[in-house]
């Protein structure tokens, strides 16, 4: 067997420190959420358990791989999805226990009386999400959107601040040819010129700055809160096995962020190679959050933020008519999530 290169090598003794250093983090992830999760009797077997969960490519089930804390005393079923959206419909649909996505696809899963409810926040970078306009662009502001060709994609946090950025600068969708792109269209239509200014997130930015030479008009620091939701569905709340499954399985994930936040350049590693994204790119976005990454439970303020979301689409017809938010969130995991922070 040949030796390994040196920088793999390292970064192989990297992964294997910050996993080492969780097996005790790990251990007591279970006995956290085992005694958040008391009211559901001491006597659960989680061995009987299954939870089917969704992720998102490089996302949750790649991060507790990575940081040494997948190996759950119960089965996980986990199915990959592009959006948040989509996984909304799954999960009133009946297919999924726990997902994950912004504020915005609740909103319209309220609408529908969907089965579906909030059960923790996921604090995360808002820094990511931006309006790009192509190298050499004329355009200084988004009041220069006027008349202009701009992409987005509907019903995600780039229909949201790209709103609320026209809203303040007295104008509205109408004001602009707006197209709803998927990423990987809304990335060609760019590079192709077709459109004058982006709304986009992720590693699309740093791509399309470092291959496009594109530039940051405004980033929606400010315009979005940097909640990110977990979704649940109602029967899996109201199933003991489950449910006591699930805290388990957030006070992990809470932990996983504090490993995260330790270990981010061999964490870019892995997700480069998984998403094909150059690490620098990755590493590009974790040098510039607007807050490190953490799982908190509900509180007023949070689902007071969904509601200004709720209502600004309300307003701007987005959707057509008020929601109240508050029925769709519950506290069920706000114990065991205190006692893992």
């Amino acid at each position: 067997m040949s030796a390994l290169p040196a920088a793999t090598a390292a970064a192989a003794v990297t992964l294997v420190g910050a996993r080492t250093s969780l097996v005790a983090a790990a251990a007591q992830v279970a006995s956290t959420a085992s005694a958040a999760t008391g009211q559901n009797g001491p006597h659960l077997d989680l061995g009987k358990a299954r939870l089917r969960v969704a992720t998102y490519k490089g996302g949750d089930a790649t991060l507790l791989k990575t940081a040494g804390l997948a190996d759950t005393p119960y089965a996980i079923d986990w199915s990959e999805f592009q959006s948040g959206n989509a996984m909304i419909e799954a999960m009133n649909g009946g297919s999924l226990d726990i997902a994950s996505g912004s504020e915005i696809p609740p909103i319209f899963a309220r609408l529908q009386n969907a089965q579906v409810r909030v059960i923790a926040v996921y604090k995360d970078d808002v820094n990511n999400q931006v309006v790009l306009v192509p190298k050499g662009s004329s355009i200084r502001s988004i009041a220069d959107l006027k008349g202009r060709r701009v992409g987005y994609l509907r019903a995600t946090t780039t229909h949201y601040y790209l709103l609320r950025m026209l809203e303040e600068a007295g104008l509205s969708f109408s004001d602009i040819q707006a197209t709803s792109l998927a990423p990987r269209d809304g990335f060609a239509a760019f590079n192709a010129g077709s459109l004058d200014a982006w709304a986009i997130y992720g590693y699309n930015v740093p791509l399309a700055i470092s291959q496009a030479g594109a530039r940051v008009l405004k980033n929606a620091n400010g315009y979005l809160s940097g909640n990110y939701l977990y979704y649940g569905h109602p029967a899996a709340l109201a199933d003991p096995l489950r449910r006591a499954a699930a805290a388990d399985l957030l006070v992990r994930l809470q932990r996983a962020c504090t490993w995260f936040s330790r270990h981010q350049d061999a964490y870019a590693k892995v997700l480069s190679a998984e998403l094909r994204v150059p690490e620098e790119a990755i590493l590009s976005l974790y040098r510039n959050q607007s807050q490190a990454r953490r799982i908190t439970g509900v509180t007023a303020a949070d689902i007071a933020s969904e509601q200004q979301v709720a209502d600004t689409f309300a307003r701007a017809a987005v959707i057509d008519r008020r929601v109240d938010v508050a029925p769709l969130w519950t506290d069920t995991f706000n114990a065991a999530l205190a006692r893992g922070a």
